[in-house]
């Protein structure tokens, strides 16, 4: 049964939901419950619809806090019946994960998670990806960390020289050149061994790498023996980088292939933590935070998290160790919709994997109730400490930051960020290209500029503006901002002391050294600076590789744009070979070979 087409339709109450309970089938399948305005607040499966939704509205029934105060809000419901519970299971995880209802126990911000996906195409692409399409592709996730996932996949496309382009080029691309893919759009490698590489990759992703090792070293000798030395050799790199990465795995000693998830509470937050063990070492893990979770048990939060976990991540372990026993029903319900056993180990090594488990969910509680702590005193106590060391008249809850960047007053810039709360808001930056001051060093007339252009016709202001400069630039600004006629305070952050300048004084505020207020303003004084120098070397760089390649013969705009965008720098360019150059999109051999003579024509014998 395909559950992607069904869409549970908006319900019209034309009944009371006692006359609607009378007509409750006796089948498995799923119910949705709604408030006054038709919103999903819950999603449940049961085995008989009738008996598992009257239930909610039995009086005399021993209900939790969280069920009275959801039952409390249902104004309607409906039911979709289902062939089997195993299907309903999994239309059940579906409809939760579409819908996030309020009073359903969910992974949190499960919708950022990201995966790697192995695409479903003649010459399969690793991809990153943060949504789950049924077509045919495999998926590997979701991990917790976006930053983990992107050194992952840099990993895998160095040990295994996979395509990563969209399309088919018409000859080998850079990559190819520089050994990160076997060029398939050129026929530079046979469909079945670009596969062994694709399932090759796919068994590193799910932890089996000795069986990997294993088939590289087979089929690196199979290669060897047919004279096939180019092949071989290539093989022989794949290995050896899987070793590497290898090597620095746990051994679990006979555990074999298994999942084993760990579960802590903590100043009511749930977290589940999960092991991957794949023959016999501990592969990698994942915390994931529960909402929903305060007011049910621990077998009712473990039972969600892997029905959630699993109707979204790739299966590939043998036995799934719980750190709890589960109600026999749900726990032949999960064995049989995962295809694997689940159990609860009481002694031996996947006992100790279990509480490993259990400690890491522990330790990653407490130190998300740290990295809370921290962050909630460099962000609302930082500002309420600025507040009153400068004597503001409110929450400086609002701050805009300008910079000036130029170099010798050639492609001046300037930057404004925003910080909302004392959290950075990137989505209000802007940046301006100076005109008043192009081309001589004016810092002061350029602060007068980007403020008049950010204030003489607004009446969105923000609670405080930071200039980044001493007296002077700081005057340059009050100057545009006062004639606008706004009264925001306005104060001036010097570089060298780190001293604030303020209206009306020549003597600087000094904050303590170690407050968090003095803090936040570097960082967002940091941060205008970061904004506007990354603006200004974008200019510069454009305008040096223009200068520099608008004399070769066959560089247009297009190419240049292409050059940069695949070397990053006119040194880069210089350094490339006549293959590399012409590997670039919108290149040719000849445009390359010309702009390599020009580039030797310009370097001393």
């Amino acid at each position: 049964m395909n559950f992607k087409h069904i869409q549970p339709s908006k319900v019209v109450i034309t009944m009371n939901l006692q006359e609607k309970l009378k007509t409750l089938p006796a089948a498995p399948g799923v119910y949705l419950m709604r408030d006054v305005r038709g919103k999903i607040i819950y999603v449940g499966k049961a085995r008989v619809l009738k008996n598992r939704v009257r239930q909610y509205f039995q009086g005399g029934k021993n209900h939790g806090a969280k069920v009275k105060a959801m039952v409390a809000k249902v104004a309607d419901f409906e039911t979709i019946v289902t062939a089997t519970e195993v299907e309903a299971l999994i239309l059940e995880c579906n409809l939760i994960k579409k819908h996030r209802p309020r009073y359903n126990i969910s992974l949190k911000d499960d919708k950022s998670y990201p995966y790697l996906r192995v695409t479903a195409e003649d010459f399969p692409r690793i991809v990153l990806t943060r949504r789950v399409i049924h077509d045919g592709s495999r998926y590997f996730g979701p991990y917790t960390s976006g930053l983990a996932v992107k050194e992952a996949l840099q990993l895998l496309r160095k040990i295994f020289p996979l395509r990563t382009c969209k399309t088919f080029a018409k000859r080998p691309c850079l990559e190819f050149h520089i050994k990160r893919c076997l060029a398939p759009c050129v026929g530079k490698v046979s469909r079945e061994d670009y596969m062994r590489l694709v399932n090759a990759a796919e068994k590193f992703l799910s932890g089996r790498t000795a069986q990997v090792e294993r088939e590289l070293a087979a089929q690196m000798q199979d290669a060897a023996q047919a004279l096939n030395f180019e092949q071989a050799a290539r093989l022989r790199d794949i290995l050896a980088a899987v070793r590497k990465v290898t090597e620095k795995q746990k051994i679990a000693t006979d555990a074999g292939d298994v999942d084993a998830i760990g579960l802590a509470r903590a100043d009511g937050e749930t977290c589940a933590q999960i092991f991957f063990v794949r023959e016999g070492k501990v592969t990698g893990r994942e915390s994931f935070l529960l909402s929903g979770a305060n007011d049910e048990t621990d077998a009712q939060a473990v039972t969600e998290f892997v029905k959630q976990y699993y109707s979204r991540a790739q299966i590939s372990a043998a036995e799934i160790l719980l750190p709890v026993t589960l109600p026999e029903d749900d726990t032949k319900l999960l064995s049989e919709w995962l295809g694997v056993k689940l159990t609860e180990p009481k002694r031996g090594v996947k006992r100790s994997l279990v509480e490993m488990a259990n400690q890491n969910a522990e330790k990653f509680l407490s130190e998300e109730s740290a990295r809370r702590l921290l962050k909630d005193a460099q962000t609302a106590g930082a500002v309420e400490e600025l507040k009153n060391f400068l004597n503001l008249p409110s929450l400086p809850r609002r701050m805009e930051c300008f910079d000036i960047s130029h170099i010798q007053g050639s492609e001046t810039v300037a930057s404004m960020v925003v910080f909302e709360d004392g959290v950075p808001d990137k989505k209000s930056y802007r940046r301006y290209k100076i005109r008043s001051a192009e081309g001589k060093p004016d810092d002061f007339l350029s602060m007068r500029e980007v403020t008049a252009r950010r204030y003489e016709k607004t009446d969105s202001l923000p609670d405080l503006i930071v200039i980044d400069g001493g007296l002077g630039q700081l005057n340059s600004a009050l100057e545009v901002i006062r004639r606008a006629g706004h009264t925001v305070p306005v104060v001036g952050l010097a570089k060298q002391f780190e001293l604030i300048f303020v209206e009306g004084s020549s003597i600087p505020v000094e904050l303590p050294r170690d407050s968090q207020a003095l803090k936040l303003m570097q960082r967002i004084r940091d941060e205008a600076h970061r904004f506007a120098i990354t603006y200004h070397r974008k200019l510069r760089r454009a305008r040096n590789l223009k200068s520099e390649l608008d004399n070769v013969a066959g560089i247009g705009v297009k190419r240049r744009t292409e050059l940069f965008k695949a070397f990053g720098s006119v040194a880069k360019i210089k350094a490339a070979s006549v293959e590399e150059l012409a590997a670039v999109p919108s290149m040719t051999r000849t445009a390359a070979e010309s702009l390599k003579k020009f580039f030797d024509a310009q370097s001393p014998p």
